[in-house]
């Protein structure tokens, strides 16, 4: 991996990431490099490139170089290839920002196969962070809440989102960030279920929020619109057929589970 890119190899069925470590380091300059686990009895490991060396991959023929993100949302290796790309991004990634000590300054080692890096100089441990972000569906009864960022695909809308901040359980942070984003104040929440999302590492906490009021004050900073959509609505969007052209994230996003468990099940969610 290079910054945001993943080198892979092209094949006849499709696209494979597994190079062997020749192979690998032979393909730019390298820096850290991560354990991974084992891919049958051999090692697996994360590699990272040099950016700039990395981009200029994209002219060799054997070779096809992107972005994470496309891999998974065109489906463009086998699944069980997905989990530890997404580990190895988030680690590298990791590794890019935290080469010096933020106790004093100094440069850090690498140790533990990539899990840590150790300051020689005051001796303090440095491990990777996973920031936690909660991503929620605020319900109306037969209504639920979707957003609209700017950095969006063209006609899509989703869930609001938000990092939990120091001091705040998940609840709290779904509560805070649905009403600065959207001025709807809710009450129960309702947990769902987890994500790893390495964009660059964070951890999408998914819930879905009872709201106790209904009008809409848009935060323009964070998001170009919100508003209600019904149920009959919603479920439109997963079959291509509503009416403004309007998608939701696609299945690779915990947001699009989030929202199809409430148009399937509908008050059921809080269980």
């Amino acid at each position: 991996m290079g910054g945001e890119l993943v080198v892979l190899k092209k094949s006849r069925n499709g696209a494979d990431p597994l190079f062997r470590p020749e192979e690998a380091r032979a393909l730019a300059p390298t820096a850290e490099s991560v354990f991974l686990g084992l891919a049958g009895d051999a090692g697996r490991f994360g590699i990272a490139l040099d950016p700039e060396a990395t981009k200029a991959l994209k002219g060799r023929p054997d070779l096809f170089v992107t972005d994470l993100r496309s891999i998974a949302v065109q489906g463009l290796v086998a699944p069980e290839h997905l989990a530890p790309l997404a580990e190895a991004k988030a680690l590298l990634a990791w590794h890019a920002r935290h080469r010096f000590c933020a106790n004093c300054g100094a440069a850090t080692n690498v140790s533990q196969a990539g899990w840590k890096r150790e300051c020689p100089s005051c001796k303090v441990e440095h491990f990777p962070r996973t920031d936690p972000v909660v991503i929620m569906l605020a319900i109306d009864g037969d209504r639920c809440l979707l957003g609209r960022a700017g950095r969006f695909v063209a006609n899509m809308w989703s869930c609001l989102a938000g990092f939990v901040e120091p001091g705040e359980s998940i609840e709290e942070a779904a509560r805070r960030e649905t009403l600065e984003e959207a001025g709807i104040v809710c009450g129960e929440v309702k947990y769902f279920r987890s994500q790893p999302w390495p964009f660059p590492m964070s951890l999408m906490i998914g819930c879905h929020a009872r709201a106790t009021n209904s009008d809409i004050t848009v935060d323009r900073e964070e998001l170009e619109d919100a508003r209600w959509f019904t149920r009959d609505e919603v479920a439109l969007m997963f079959v291509g057929r509503h009416p403004e052209g309007i998608s939701i994230p696609p299945p690779i996003a915990i947001a699009h589970h989030i929202i199809r468990a409430w148009v399937e099940e509908g008050d059921g969610v809080f269980g």
